[in-house]
């Protein structure tokens, strides 16, 4: 029986540890959404594939749609976020973020611009910044109302389509309280 090979980008969520040497690996790709994936023999010292499929990496993988669910075939690693990021609090973000996929992206459902919207912003958060908290709560209000959780027009204007590193640091943390609010209720009201 032939299989059909997909071949997307994906971020590294986590990682489940089975049998001897094989491993579990929820991805959140670019085209097939959030699914979980296993490779065999993975966590053995000799393996290629070890250090790309580390938690917090981009990679671009093969994967194949099989009886028992997704087998990881071969992975490039583009960067770890949670390696290259400059210090502490950088490498805080990043996992606040990889969290935020994990909590309320499921589903196997393509969510392209979702994605790149989630690497831009990694890439923003590993490096140096100042008012991170504030930036961490736009985005998570961004990818909350994106998701439908907040309804878009609670989202400030200014905040809505532009990449985060073109937002004025002032404007901000002057609407930081409202946007804390927002945030607060949607996961509230979300149960998750």
């Amino acid at each position: 029986m032939a299989y059909v090979t997909y071949t997307t980008e994906a971020i590294v969520c986590g990682t489940y540890d089975r049998n001897t040497a094989d491993r579990s690996y929820r991805l959140f790709t670019r085209e097939l959404g959030m699914l979980y994936a296993d490779a065999r023999s993975v966590r053995k010292e000799e393996s290629k594939q070890r250090q790309a499929l580390s938690d917090f990496s981009h990679i671009k993988v093969s994967l194949v749609k099989g009886k028992g669910g997704w087998k990881i075939g071969s992975v490039i690693e583009t960067r770890n976020f949670y390696g290259h990021a400059l210090d502490q609090a950088a490498r805080g973000s990043v996992v606040k973020i990889i969290r935020l996929i994990r909590r309320f992206v499921a589903g196997e459902e393509e969510h392209a611009d979702l994605f790149d919207e989630y690497v831009d912003a990694l890439n923003f958060f590993a490096g140096k910044l100042n008012e991170r908290a504030c930036f961490e709560r736009v985005f998570i209000q961004r990818i909350l109302a994106e998701l439908g959780y907040i309804k878009s027009g609670d989202v400030p204007e200014q905040f809505r389509a532009i990449p985060l590193r073109d937002i004025a640091t002032d404007e901000v943390c002057i609407k930081d309280k409202a946007i804390a609010h927002s945030i607060e209720r949607a996961q509230n009201a979300s149960q998750l």
